[in-house]
């Protein structure tokens, strides 16, 4: 028996004043609403209504027990309905957490877009770069680079960081251009190194051209753990770095910076949105992650393959010829954004 059709049957059986009305109303035959009644009396063990061949009254216990699920059904309802609502219009707050250039660079400058569409969402924005525990933390989501460690956490891939290596023009002059990855290694070359914040471990830089693949680990006199930081290193002209290129790009524009190896592929980072791994997401959480996704999806610069970005390629082309770029753009940070 379906017990929430049978009480409604009932219901609307007290509310008709007949059977036959009431498997009108129903769009029901009239023996179904009949069978689902009978039913319910018999798991109830009471009888419900009186019945005769024109009407059907309540009984002393069916008053009580259709007062009882009139409330209970109008409670069913109001909470559909507000789900309903919820979904056309999520609300409340939602708090994430994002790497610094991520926040900075990509989401913040996109967020316009997500109030107008979703204006009673409230977005409670945590920017570091160190791991955060979801549960403890009261996080909702998290924006992440790199390979997951937790496998109970529910993530989402929405794309790669594309990384080149640069260095600025003075470093380049003082050292030279390397023209392969062991140069950087064998050429009296100094890198700036990113270690993991939560082990430790040094990135090496890794390369990859056709078939061939090298791994450089390079000599450093400065290692930072925030990918911001070595940028900035970078722009103090204190070695090479393998960076974002989202994060690298004004930077070339603006002649800060020049690619190195450029006809080299650097390895790609995963992106992920994770979040708890509930059974249902609240409707305020989903529309922030498949908004989220498709912010990534349409970015050229997240989802580009090997190539540079094309408005970077006239600088690469004037650099390798030597000719002189434009100065910096109004509004280019000296010091660059923080880690992503």
């Amino acid at each position: 028996m379906d017990k929430l059709l049978a009480m409604q049957a009932f219901m609307r059986v007290v509310e008709a004043g007949t059977f036959s009305r009431a498997a009108d109303n129903l769009s029901l035959p009239k023996p179904t609403v009949t069978r689902l009644v009978q039913q319910l009396e018999a798991q109830l063990q009471t009888k419900l209504l009186n019945r005769t061949t024109r009407r059907a009254t309540l009984t002393t216990d069916g008053a009580a027990y259709y007062d009882r699920a009139m409330r209970l059904l109008s409670e069913l309802d109001e909470l559909e309905s507000s789900m309903t609502r919820a979904k056309a219009n999520p609300r409340g707050r939602l708090r994430v957490d994002a790497g610094t250039a991520v926040a900075q660079l990509l989401l913040i400058p996109a967020l316009p877009d997500f109030h107008a569409r979703y204006p009673e969402v409230q977005l409670d924005l945590g920017v570091s770069d160190r791991p955060v525990d979801l549960l403890s933390e009261n996080v909702d989501c998290v924006l992440r680079g790199g390979e997951l460690t937790d496998q109970s956490l529910v993530a989402r891939r929405i794309g790669n960081f594309h990384t080149l290596v640069c260095a600025t023009p003075g470093y380049l002059e003082r050292h030279g251009m390397p023209t392969h990855p062991r140069d950087i290694e064998q050429g009296g070359h100094v890198v700036v190194n990113y270690f993991s914040a939560r082990t430790g471990r040094i990135y090496p830089f890794v390369f990859n051209r056709g078939e061939e693949r090298y791994e450089v680990q390079g000599r450093h006199q400065l290692s930072v753990n925030d990918s911001g930081a070595a940028l900035a290193a970078a722009l103090a002209g204190l070695g090479i770095v393998n960076t974002a290129t989202f994060m690298a790009q004004p930077y070339i524009a603006a002649g800060l910076l020049r690619p190195v190896l450029a006809d080299w592929c650097s390895e790609s980072v995963p992106i992920h949105v994770v979040y708890p791994p509930n059974k249902h997401l609240s409707a305020k959480l989903r529309v922030f992650v498949d908004w989220v996704a498709d912010l990534f999806a349409r970015s050229e610069q997240i989802q580009r393959q090997c190539s540079l970005p094309g408005c970077m390629a006239a600088t690469i082309a004037a650099a390798r010829q030597g000719i002189s770029v434009a100065p910096a753009p109004a509004g280019t940070p000296a010091v660059a954004p923080a880690a992503v």
